[in-house]
């Protein structure tokens, strides 16, 4: 482990890499033990590799080969002027693989990431051997007038934060409002400046155009027709992503493993989270 973050966390080594025809990315990597098969770790809305994984690093890192990529417009991750898509992630991940020649891999999703993953199957089945997908669902939004609401509140703020952008290059207060960052008096400690100078790298409008693509994403129509070894990590005190729809996602995948854990959508940021998510992706290993 190298620590490239002064403030914060242990974390691995971090690396830019250029993908051809896509942009250039970061990338947090772990060598592992020889011959070990390799997670692809693809986190979730508002994090970054560093701030939804520093927590497992180590504990995964002894038995697999690790690539943790920030996804566009998160963290230091690919920049572009078009709008955000999460099957555009999901091709990202698959020229990653390709670069660094890690294919095919186990990909572990969370939360965003786990609609990510999915869609990294579908379009690029011969690249991932297995599935461990955490806190997440094949849909986020139910009903018609919920998912109306919550995508046209996240178009709006992303086509507001977007001309802001684009006239004055200067992330809205709006939207730094809603990251979950404490703005009181009290004085931060190490982690806490760590996670909000990563979380600064964000950029605004791609955040508020992700909102509306998780709002909109359905996986159901197709979701069974996954083929690949599947753990679905259950986070059972989840208040943002139910774990009723974290159930029907497991229930609709041929062959999947269910793991709970009594735990809310942050697990990522406890130490409680190694555990469970080594188990989980030891399960689809041994299926392998």
């Amino acid at each position: 482990m190298d620590d490239v973050a002064p403030e914060g966390p242990l974390l691995p080594l971090g690396r830019r890499v250029d993908l051809p025809g896509r942009g250039r990315t970061f990338v947090r990597e772990v060598e592992g033990p020889p011959g070990a098969p390799t997670l692809l770790l693809l986190h979730g809305w508002i994090a970054s590799a560093g701030l939804n994984w520093f927590q497992v690093y180590e504990t995964l890192g002894r038995h697999f080969r690790i690539i943790a990529p920030d996804l566009r417009g998160h963290g230091r991750g690919i920049r572009a002027l078009r709008r955000f898509r999460l099957a555009d992630c999901a091709d990202d991940a698959a020229a990653l693989i390709d670069e660094l020649d890690a294919g095919p891999v186990i990909a572990v999703g969370y939360s965003m990431g786990g609609p990510v993953s999915q869609l990294l199957w579908k379009r690029h089945p011969e690249k991932v051997r297995g599935l461990v997908l955490c806190a997440t669902g094949h849909s986020f939004v139910k009903g018609g007038r919920e998912r109306y609401v919550f995508t046209t509140t996240m178009a709006t703020l992303a086509a507001t934060t977007r001309m802001g952008q684009l006239a004055a290059h200067v992330p809205s207060r709006s939207v730094q409002r809603l990251m979950p960052i404490r703005q009181d008096r009290v004085r931060p400690n190490s982690l806490q400046r760590w996670a909000a100078a990563e979380m600064r790298r964000h950029d605004p409008r791609v955040l508020m155009e992700a909102g509306h693509a998780i709002g909109n994403y359905d996986a159901a129509p197709w979701i069974g027709d996954i083929d690949v070894p599947t753990t679905v990590l259950v986070t059972t005190e989840d208040r943002a992503i139910q774990p009723e729809t974290q159930l029907d996602m497991a229930r609709s995948i041929k062959g999947s493993e269910i793991h709970l854990t009594k735990h809310g959508h942050v697990l990522c940021a406890r130490p409680e989270f190694a555990p469970p998510l080594a188990d989980a992706c030891a399960s689809v290993a041994e299926r392998l």
